[in-house]
Formats: C-alpha cells, sequence, structure tokens
C-alpha cells in the first residue's frame, strides 16, 4: 500500500466522529433486526440495501475508476468481516451491554487490532511500532468500557 500524503484536515475528524454516530445507529437497527427475526437475517437485509444504495451511489455520482490494476484478492473478505461484525454486534446489542457496552467493547477491540496491524505491518501497511501514548490511549478506552458496562446506569 503506498502511504498518500497526510493531513489533518478538520473534516476527516469530523467524518471519523459522525461515521462513530452512524456506526452506532446502524448496531441498532442491525440488533433490532434480530430481536424480530435471525441474526443471520439481520446480516443479510443491511447488506442488501447497502448494496442497493451502492448501486444507486454509482448510477448518481458515476465515480471515475481510481486504478486499472486489480487489488490482491484479501480485500474482497471485507464483506466476509461485515457479515460476522454485523451478526456479533446484533447479538451482543440484545444482551446485557446494550448498545453502549457493544460499542465500547468494539471499540477496544478495534484498537487492539489496529495496533497489532501497525506493528506488522498486516496487509500492506507501513510497519509503525507503538508508542506509551497508545498504550495509554488503549488503557483509557478498556477502563472507560469497563466503567460504563459495569457501573453504567443500567446496572
Amino acid at each position: 500500500m503506498s502511504q498518500p500524503e497526510l493531513s489533518n484536515h478538520p473534516l476527516h475528524f469530523a467524518a471519523a466522529f459522525g461515521t462513530g454516530g452512524l456506526l452506532s445507529f446502524m448496531v441498532l437497527f442491525n440488533g433490532t433486526l434480530a430481536a424480530y427475526g435471525s441474526l443471520f437475517f439481520a446480516s443479510w437485509v443491511p447488506h442488501l440495501t447497502g448494496s442497493v444504495a451502492a448501486l444507486l451511489f454509482l448510477l448518481v455520482l458515476r465515480p471515475k475508476r481510481a486504478q486499472a490494476t486489480r487489488p490482491p484478492l484479501w480485500v474482497y473478505l471485507g464483506g466476509v468481516s461485515g457479515a460476522v461484525t454485523v451478526m456479533l454486534t446484533s447479538a451482543t446489542l440484545n444482551s446485557a451491554l446494550a448498545l453502549s457496552g457493544t460499542i465500547a467493547l468494539g471499540l477496544a477491540g478495534q484498537m487492539v487490532f489496529s495496533l497489532f496491524a501497525d506493528m506488522r505491518g498486516l496487509f500492506g501497511l507501513p510497519q509503525r511500532m507503538p508508542v506509551r501514548r497508545d498504550f495509554v490511549a488503549l488503557a483509557l478506552i478498556i477502563a472507560g468500557s469497563l466503567i460504563l458496562i459495569f457501573f453504567g446506569s443500567g446496572t
């Protein structure tokens, strides 16, 4: 993977923050679907509607193709991890973890995997060793998740 030009544009921070909010909506909607059907139904419906939405965006926006070269085959596994993620978050949403616990632990899991992927340079990422700040951030996220789950208003 080539190293793109890095910037700290405020819009990037706003987009990432907004994505977190959308993720919470997605988990809530999919978990509600699972409560009325099954985990497989809760995974199938959003992937079908997401495919239709993506097709409509392609037809309306008509984006240019990025490259003529083919990506590595492993990049297509994102759909598999997406389906499993939807099923697992739908199950945990309908548990004692509820929405906030599901999202909090999901963030902690993302952070652990991301640090590992950076450390090892997985999937073509530039290799970057974690620094103390990364471990402090991870500890704070895990501590916050545990406080939210075990000492939140739901207990």
